[in-house]
């Protein structure tokens, strides 16, 4: 992954190291829905569950939108190329373990002979 990306990957980690955050995430697996019906089934507060909102929706994980039929009421949905960034990351990150490993085995069985 490029280091240019590094930013937006520390903003998606960050906001998904709360367990709040991570549940509303879940929530928002099984489809959109609006702000307090998050915080009803979360049991939170509105005010920590605005707070959970806007780091989800910097760190670009999360987006909402206004349905026509009531400018006030937000609706919250996944933006999945985040999570495809994270998602990237993380097999990049297995690979580079994967032949280190390989590797260290390999000077294992080089010393045993």
């Amino acid at each position: 992954m490029a280091l240019k990306a590094a930013p937006e990957l520390d903003r998606t980690l960050a906001a998904l190291a709360d367990p709040q955050r991570r549940r509303v995430i879940e929530l928002l697996r099984e489809g959109p829905r609006r702000a307090s019906d998050i915080a009803k089934a979360l049991a939170l507060k509105p005010p920590a569950l605005s707070r959970h909102l806007r780091a989800l929706k910097a760190s670009g994980l999360v987006e909402d939108a206004h349905p026509a039929f009531d400018a006030r009421v937000r609706i919250y949905t996944l933006r999945p190329q985040s999570m495809e960034r994270l998602k990237t990351w993380l097999a990049d990150t297995d690979r580079l373990w994967a032949r280190q490993l390989l590797a260290f085995k390999d000077h294992v069985r080089r010393r045993g002979k």
